[in-house]
């Protein structure tokens, strides 16, 4: 069982920053690439930022240069550096992991529930 808690959500002013954290515990004997993804209301859930294993990062276009991925292999987390917040930014933000557990040996996409980060203008 593999589980995936988010932190580090809240209340910001336009301008502000946030970092969100990601840990991801439980049968865990490999984990791949790790993401942050966005759902505002009315909208669909968007890739905000994905990093590989090796560190390797995509974002998507509205937040390149703003927002910084990154993780600790060793701690099983991903961050996420949030600068220069807009109301646009607005949203539930999910963590997602690409996991290889210890058991059952079946990689699987897991997800967070997912933290609130509001920017008000």
């Amino acid at each position: 069982h593999v589980q995936l808690v988010e932190s580090g959500g809240g209340l910001v002013q336009a301008g502000g920053s946030l970092k969100l954290s990601c840990a991801a515990s439980g049968s865990i004997s490999i984990i791949y690439d790790m993401g942050w993804y966005r759902q505002a209301p009315g909208k669909q859930r968007e890739m905000v930022a994905r990093i590989t294993r090796g560190g390797s990062p995509t974002y998507t276009d509205s937040v390149k240069g703003r927002f910084t991925i990154s993780r600790d292999n060793a701690k099983n987390t991903v961050y996420l550096q949030m600068n220069s917040l807009e109301p646009d930014d607005t949203a539930v933000y999910h963590c997602n992991a690409d996991v290889q557990p210890t058991w059952p040996r079946t990689r699987s996409n897991y997800w967070g529930q997912g933290t609130q980060v509001t920017v008000s203008s």
